[in-house]
């Protein structure tokens, strides 16, 4: 019988969509568990209330819970330093592990890592957020020299919205990515879905086929980086994606 490994997942506390997405994608693996955490977010945008939601304490208080249950890595499933700075996930994870004693990565930081591997310097973005948080993940990309040349995103900041997106209006959006406006987005060498509360990380493998390039969701990447620090053989998953078929 393999060790059994657990997974510590960080939650948003108004996230319908992370949770039953994660379980159906590690259900496959038999010595895998995975455990839930949630800390208050409710909204998001650039007002204070909003920033005020990823102060550190809150989200260490939720990290010292799934601590309690003796977890392997404790991942944080949110796209905050997409509007933050990357700094801040760097930040948060150093800090889990200073207060826990356990190892820590974040959606984003796994994406950043998934384009590492994948040689992604030319990215669609789709998400569900408002204008200027739109504008400013833009910008923080650009930062580390990953230029994202096509997007969509719906104008929304109240979270509980975002997993009442339906598939369709996703697949619209992924495709229209893809296709791009002009002659820019044939460059185009990967897409994110970049919010962990849209329903989006199961029709990864669709997107793929359809489109004929890889797909990262960050409700995927950080459940792929957890695995893969604990070594686990994520062959089974490779219907979620090549991210997955490549591990």
């Amino acid at each position: 019988m393999p060790n059994q490994i657990r997974l510590g997942i960080l939650t948003p506390s108004s996230n319908t969509s992370l949770e039953p997405l994660t379980q159906s994608l590690i259900a496959p693996l038999q010595n895998v568990t995975v455990h839930f955490s949630r800390f208050p977010v409710v909204k998001i945008s650039l007002e204070f209330d909003a920033l005020s939601q990823f102060e550190t304490e809150p989200i260490l208080a939720a990290a010292r819970l799934l601590a309690d249950a003796n977890v392997d890595i404790i991942g944080w499933s949110g796209t905050s330093s997409g509007w933050l700075g990357f700094e801040a996930d760097g930040a948060l994870c150093s800090a889990i592990t200073d207060a826990t004693g356990i190892p820590a990565t974040t959606s984003v930081l796994a994406l950043n890592k998934a384009c590492k591997e994948f040689r992604v310097e030319r990215l669609g973005l789709v998400t569900p957020y408002v204008d200027d948080v739109q504008e400013a993940i833009v910008k923080t990309y650009r930062g580390i020299g990953i230029e994202v040349i096509e997007e969509r995103h719906l104008g929304l900041s109240r979270n509980t919205a975002f997993a009442e997106i339906e598939e369709d209006v996703l697949d619209r959006m992924v495709e229209e990515v893809v296709q791009g406006r002009g002659s820019e987005a044939k460059g185009m060498q990967a897409v994110t879905t970049f919010c962990t509360n849209l329903r989006a990380a199961h029709r990864v493998g669709f997107w793929e086929k359809e489109h004929g390039m890889p797909v990262f969701d960050t409700v995927a990447t950080v459940v792929w980086d957890m695995l893969r620090h604990c070594e686990v053989d994520m062959a089974p998953l490779k219907d979620w994606g090549v991210l997955f078929a490549k591990a």
